[in-house]
């Protein structure tokens, strides 16, 4: 029986449930992420009540975590590779617990923005981290489910952010944002506990020459020990056991060949369309765009953010439910699509209300039903799917630093687009800024169905040749 005769026999859509414990503890991590950005919409309205911040600075605060989890995307790659993906994860909480320990003692904002600096580093090493480790260890039949775990797990911290801020807000402004900010110390704590109990990476441990460690965590993650010899021996061929290859890697990433470089420009280019978009910048600034749509009540406006935490939460639950059964394309362009046409809803609404002195009640309705649907489309596509897609197209020898440097242009991206946002808004206003943000969804539709080919039911090391040139002869071997 041949290799891809084997590997049609033994995927099943049947979960492996040590590969779903696998996977949740992993992306737990992401909860620490999606808190930050709940929590932080509400709580900068009483930061910058407490500390008299100016509007320049409210950004700043917003997107310094992004900025400074550059930091933690970039060298995420090489650490994974260093010391083990598992570890990683660990070193990931231990800077957010720092981070959040740091906020909610901060006395002021230099201390505040300190916090936001160390807590970032753990957020880029986190968002690298956790998908690829669950790519690592999911059967090719459940890894688009497994995969998007993670934001899932962001979309319940954020729900859980907006939970905490309803219900810290009647607080006294000097301590409810403290509260709101340092409580993200607690789940830290369990989550770093929690991932000492899992199994290391298969992948890394083939490519570390481990063999024996690797088969053993196959065989648990398997459906049979054919399966996971038949994994093992696939993996083996693909990765590369010198433990010397981290220079040749950037080598050949920043000079690719024309498969590696069909790669990186999918993986960079869905990171990009993902933050471009605008979305962490619609989360974290809902509250301002509710307030200049009419809704001036505080809790009010929490409020409002809280429902849409719950949209947003149960299409990623849908979304992450049907990924394996219609694939990463059509629920990709689906997502993309239904974002161009809310943000172009959501910017003629505020484009309405700018003009008027009393705001209709039916336009407001209006605002909140588009804003809703944008996170929901985004839940549905961009969300999930940048972290499977981008987490298993690598070949095994690239995909720590190929990982990292996409998620490294996610975050760059994110933090230009939230630290640009309220000024952007002020110059060209909020329907603008959203009429802007649907004609890049438009640009981002076509770029997916041009460059990014189908991957549902592949096993990671078949993903590879979907990239590789159609002639044999000008086709270049990246495993």
């Amino acid at each position: 029986m041949d290799s891809a005769s084997q590997s049609q026999q033994w995927r099943r859509p049947r979960l492996n449930t040590y590969a779903l414990a696998c996977a949740l503890l992993a992306s737990t991590n992401s909860i620490l992420l999606g808190y930050d950005i709940g929590v932080m919409s509400g709580a900068a309205l009483f930061i910058k009540q407490d500390l008299k911040i100016s509007s320049i600075q409210h950004e700043i605060l917003v997107g310094s975590l992004n900025l400074f989890s550059l930091i933690g995307s970039l060298a995420s790659g090489k650490t994974s590779d260093c010391i083990g993906r598992r570890y990683t994860i660990v070193l990931a909480a231990a800077a957010f617990l720092a981070g959040a320990l740091l906020m909610g003692l901060a006395p002021s904002y230099p201390f505040l923005i300190a916090g936001r600096a160390v807590a970032g580093v753990g957020v880029g090493y986190s968002l690298m981290i956790a998908p690829l480790y669950t790519a690592e260890v999911s059967p090719a039949t459940t890894r688009g489910f497994l995969t998007s775990l993670p934001e899932v797990f962001i979309n319940v911290g954020i729900l859980l952010g907006y939970v905490v801020n309803y219900a810290l807000s009647g607080l006294p402004p000097r301590y409810n944002w403290r509260l709101m900010l340092g409580l993200a110390a607690v789940p830290a704590v369990g989550i770093a506990a929690g991932v000492m109990a899992m199994p290391e990476s298969p992948r890394w441990l083939a490519m570390m020459g481990r063999a024996d460690e690797a088969r053993a965590v196959l065989r648990r993650i398997s459906a049979s020990d054919e399966e996971a010899e038949t994994r093992l021996d696939e993996i083996t061929k693909c990765a590369d056991t010198s433990g010397q290859q981290s220079q040749s890697v950037w080598r050949e990433l920043l000079r690719p060949p024309p498969p590696l470089r069909r790669v990186l420009i999918a993986a960079v280019g869905i990171n990009f369309f993902m933050q471009a978009s605008g979305n962490d910048a619609v989360v974290y600034y809902t509250p301002a765009v509710f307030d200049a749509a009419g809704i001036h009540s505080r809790k009010g406006v929490v409020g409002v953010t809280v429902i849409m935490g719950v949209v947003k939460t149960t299409f990623v639950l849908i979304s992450a439910l049907f990924l394996d059964h219609y694939g990463r394309r059509p629920l990709l362009l689906l997502g993309a699509m239904g974002q161009a046409v809310s943000l172009c809803g959501l910017g003629l609404g505020s484009k309405f209300l700018e003009h008027r002195a009393q705001k209709p009640v039916w336009a407001i309705v209006v605002c909140v039903i588009a804003v809703c649907a944008d996170v929901s489309f985004f839940s549905i596509g961009l969300g999930p799917i940048t972290w499977v897609y981008s987490s298993e197209i690598f070949p095994t020898r690239f995909r720590a630093q190929g990982s990292s440097l996409a998620v490294s242009v996610n975050r760059l991206v994110s933090g230009v687009v939230s630290m640009s946002f309220l000024s952007v808004s002020e110059k060209i206003s909020f329907g603008g800024t959203f009429l802007v943000l649907s004609g890049i969804m438009v640009l981002a539709s076509i770029f997916f169905y041009f460059m990014l080919p189908e991957t549902r039911g592949k096993t990671l090391e078949e993903i590879g040749e979907l990239f590789q040139d159609k002639h044999p002869k000008t086709s270049i071997q990246m495993n």
